[in-house]
């Protein structure tokens, strides 16, 4: 995937380094250049600069304090006279032969060598130096003058990496936004004074794809949401009309196909009841937490299931494990009814499954400062293979056994997700039967508790 921002930088650094270097090149050519000149008219001033006698040029040139100079430079003298002897030549250094007056480069076994020659009216002055001495001096005073630029192009990256990461902070800023917000919001996304007007055309194009999809979302919720509410009008006066008319004697048949009417009728209407709250679980955007008892709403469907819980003889009760106790509220923050939703449907899906004399527990429980609750039965369990899929809507596996929609797990976890809880299927070891957890209930103080009716 092309990143903006490493295009930017690649190409601005990339950049920047080419044309410093390129700089950098034509200082250090010039300097050289420059130096070079500067190291031929060193060489003109020390011939001018001679005592016109030849003892003093002797002292000069091993005692004064430019002499110390010159021979850190290994500038050779040479000086003849007028009858064209050598008079005078610098202690330790090769001796040249005589040139002509004026600059030239020359070569010898030992390298090159830069001479200047100068005629008096009484002597010839003739002042050499090694080529690779000048060029040793003149690399240095080159890359003194580059030192500028070693500071500078740094200085220059550090400040392009701040000026690209602050003008695509807007962008940053708006995924952040889009990363953090829930699959449920669709509200645009307000614009002020900060987002830049490179932005603002896809901001715009962005709230008006959020428009059109929350369109789209409330017509489905309403479609839904009407259609389950105007099929379970007719469902339950069919319900009605069918016992009364078993009961009247008007509607005689051998049984069986008034049982098995009777049960497909049960299954419809729990069906459009289901959808109905799906869709109204749908429709919730946003959850409004308070302040409820866990304790007290497990209590509270234990007891509207203890019926349908008694008719196959099934042991349903309310159970605390350690550290929780009987005496703990339990009081967490959520949502009242879609947590009891949510219970419901746990509970109602294990006793439906599980077989006849079986058990079913609502468990509290507790890690760190979070609580939870566990909806275990020991009824078949899920086969391994449908555990990732039984939290799909209307999914039922092979196995399965009953008269379900597949649609009491996938509203459970609907409501988890909006309630931002965790919930997960496990079957139970050795023992068999299905635990169903939901966990990350946020604790708050007793004395925030509210009635969950």
């Amino acid at each position: 995937m092309k990143s903006i921002r490493r295009w930017l930088l690649g190409w601005l650094i990339c950049g920047l380094a080419t044309a410093s270097g390129i700089a950098a090149l034509a200082i250090f050519h010039t300097a050289r250049d420059e130096a070079g000149e500067l190291f031929d008219y060193e060489l003109r001033t020390v011939a001018l600069s001679l005592p016109a006698n030849v003892e003093a040029a002797e002292t000069v040139e091993r005692e004064g304090e430019e002499a110390a100079g010159i021979s850190d430079d290994r500038i050779l003298i040479e000086i003849w006279d007028k009858d064209g002897r050598l008079v005078y030549h610098s202690r330790e250094s090769a001796v040249l032969t005589r040139l002509p007056a004026g600059i030239r480069t020359i070569d010898r076994s030992e390298g090159q060598w830069r001479v200047f020659g100068l005629q008096q009216a009484d002597r010839f002055i003739q002042v050499a130096q090694p080529v690779s001495v000048r060029e040793a001096l003149a690399l240095q005073l080159a890359l003194h003058t580059l030192w500028p630029l070693g500071v500078f192009v740094p200085v220059t990256i550090l400040l392009v990496l701040f000026v690209v990461a602050w003008g695509l902070a807007p962008i940053g800023g708006l995924s952040r936004l889009l990363a953090t917000r829930s699959l449920d919001s669709l509200e645009p996304l307000r614009l002020d004074g900060r987002v830049p007007v490179e932005v603002r055309p896809l901001v715009e194009a962005l709230n008006d794809l959020l428009l059109r999809l929350n369109v789209a979302a409330e017509a489905r919720r309403a479609f839904i949401a009407d259609a389950a509410h105007e099929l379970r009008s007719p469902l339950a006066a069919l319900k009605l009309q069918l016992q009364a008319a078993s009961n009247n004697g008007t509607l005689k048949d051998d049984g069986q196909t008034l049982e098995r009417i009777d049960r497909r009728l049960n299954r419809m209407i729990r069906l459009v009841q289901q959808l109905l709250t799906l869709a109204r679980e749908d429709a919730q955007s946003t959850s409004v937490g308070a302040s409820v008892s866990l304790r007290r709403l497990g209590e509270q469907a234990v007891s509207d299931f203890s019926l349908l819980a008694d008719e196959k003889q099934i042991d349903l009760g309310l159970e605390f494990r350690q550290p929780v106790t009987r005496e703990d509220a339990c009081n967490v923050l959520t949502d009242p009814h879609a947590l009891g939703v949510l219970l419901n449907n746990l509970i109602d899906n294990a006793i439906r499954y599980t077989p006849q004399g079986g058990k079913v527990d609502v468990v509290l429980t507790r890690t760190s400062e979070r609580l939870g609750l566990e909806v275990v039965d020991n009824g078949p369990g899920i086969p391994e293979q449908d555990l990732g899929r039984v939290l799909d809507r209307f999914y039922r596996g092979e196995h399965a056994k009953g008269t379900g929609s597949g649609l009491g797990l996938a509203i459970a976890a609907r409501i988890a997700q909006r309630q931002q809880l965790t919930l997960s299927l496990r079957n139970n070891v050795g023992v068999g039967g299905l635990t169903v957890s939901v966990s990350g209930f946020m604790r708050v103080a007793e004395r925030e508790i509210t009635n969950p009716s």
